[in-house]
């Protein structure tokens, strides 16, 4: 016979059996209160809508802290300011004191800032926290995202300067000014704003999305802005130097603002140059027109292509 005792029963989980405990698991199932979503699925549509309504409030600042509604509506006022006084010049001395066709050009440095500072928070945040997989996880894809980002962008832009333009022909309305209101300029300068718009929010948004962090994209879009400004301004200046106002014409378009001007305002509608010099006709349309196309499907591809990127990784 053998002296070895036999083994005592244990559990499943390796604890001893015993009188109250039988070969059984102890685990208990708890309900937490999770309950399947029984209601209407809107669908990818609704999904895009709702990012662009997202984004267009957090460019504002709406739905932040106090401090991001700071600089977003620094700007609305600043934008304002001249319209406003444009007004009240125009109640004393009844005559026109702004063209709405130069709006865009004269205050293209708050436009530029304005895009440089809210267009990284748009991207860069996704981008830098790594919750684009998230976005894509639901019916929508990559195309829906950078088109709602851009969508969101462009309509945050063409208010930034739509406004300031109503209100400048609506004052002019109140006014009563002598001879018929200048509606022709108004809506030449409303036509050039969603270019304006649509140009600027392609650019900026495609060069804040290279980076997660926000301060290179604010500098990254600050620099483009001044390159190509200064570059504008010293090659037009040296072509008028030797009377050549044909490049001068062309040296302008350098400028994102000024070549928006040539190819819709002065090109599409004959209104008035902002540019100190004409700028050039025929052919010099068209390339203005194509060259303003161009701009924007190479932005657009550049983000389509950056952001399947980032999805797959």
């Amino acid at each position: 016979m053998s002296d070895k005792q036999p083994a005592a029963p244990t559990t499943p989980y390796g604890s001893p059996a015993g009188p109250h405990r039988p070969f059984e698991p102890t685990g208990v199932i708890h309900d937490i209160g999770y309950r399947h979503y029984d209601g209407v699925r809107a669908g990818r549509g609704h999904a895009v809508m709702a990012l662009i309504a997202h984004s267009l409030r957090g460019v504002f600042g709406l739905g932040r802290t106090a401090r991001s509604k700071i600089i977003p509506f620094l700007l609305v006022g600043v934008m304002l300011l001249p319209a406003v006084v444009s007004i009240a010049i125009m109640a004393l001395a009844k005559r026109e004191m702004m063209s709405y066709t130069s709006y865009a050009v004269t205050m293209q440095t708050v436009l530029a800032i304005f895009l440089a500072s809210q267009s990284p928070y748009a991207v860069a945040p996704d981008l830098r926290f790594r919750v684009l997989p998230l976005y894509l996880s639901r019916p929508v894809t990559s195309a829906d995202y950078v088109g709602a980002k851009l969508a969101a962008m462009t309509a945050a832009m063409f208010l930034l300067l739509a406004v300031p333009l109503t209100v400048l022909f609506a004052g002019e309305l109140i006014v009563d000014l002598p001879g018929p209101p200048h509606t022709a300029g108004y809506l030449t300068s409303m036509a050039g704003a969603v270019v304006y718009a649509l140009l600027l929010a392609c650019l900026g948004v495609a060069i804040a999305s290279f980076t997660p962090r926000r301060g290179l994209g604010v500098a990254s879009i600050i620099a483009f802005y001044l390159l190509t400004s200064a570059v504008s301004t010293a090659v037009a200046a040296m072509m008028e130097e030797v009377n050549n106002y044909t490049a001068a014409g062309w040296a302008w378009m350098i400028n994102p603002f000024f070549l928006v001007d040539a190819a819709v305002q002065v090109g599409i509608f004959d209104a008035k140059p902002s540019a100190p010099t004409v700028y050039p006709g025929g052919t010099g349309v068209a390339a203005a027109i194509l060259l303003v196309i161009g701009l924007i499907a190479l932005s657009v591809t550049a983000l389509i292509l950056r952001y399947r990127k980032a999805a797959s990784r």
